[in-house]
């Protein structure tokens, strides 16, 4: 009988789970500014374009979060197409011109750290900054 224990704690021992850790996975899609106490300029990254905004209210944030949204009129006329794979951002910023650059992110996907500009950007409503 204590063999058979002894056996069966030791085939326990190797076959036991290994510790995976998964990293949380985050996603560029949403609206992101630069920060700051009223920031002017968000960027919406949806369904592979970006859309830029600028504000000249007094409540920027409340004119981002309830105002503009994908495909609206109230971004600028030109768009950029994006893609996000791999957590490398490729931007085509348009004749010819790209911005390819890793992001890693921070404070639960709310901070985007872009390596290449060497900017961050900050989901909006995040409480991030």
């Amino acid at each position: 009988m204590k063999k058979i224990l002894l056996i069966l704690l030791v085939a326990m021992s190797f076959t036991s789970c290994e510790n995976d850790i998964t990293e949380p996975t985050y996603n560029i899609e949403g609206k992101w500014t630069f920060g700051g106490v009223n920031p002017n300029t968000m960027y919406l990254y949806n369904d592979g374009v970006r859309y830029t905004y600028y504000c000249a209210y007094a409540d920027c944030r409340e004119y981002f979060r309830e105002s503009c949204e994908a495909g609206d009129s109230n971004s600028l006329p030109e768009t950029n197409n994006y893609t996000f794979e791999n957590g490398i951002l490729t931007v085509d910023l348009n004749f010819g011109n790209e911005l390819v650059t890793p992001i890693t992110f921070e404070c639960n996907g709310g901070r985007a750290i872009f390596q290449t500009p060497n900017y961050n950007l900050y989901e909006l409503n995040s409480n991030c900054e």
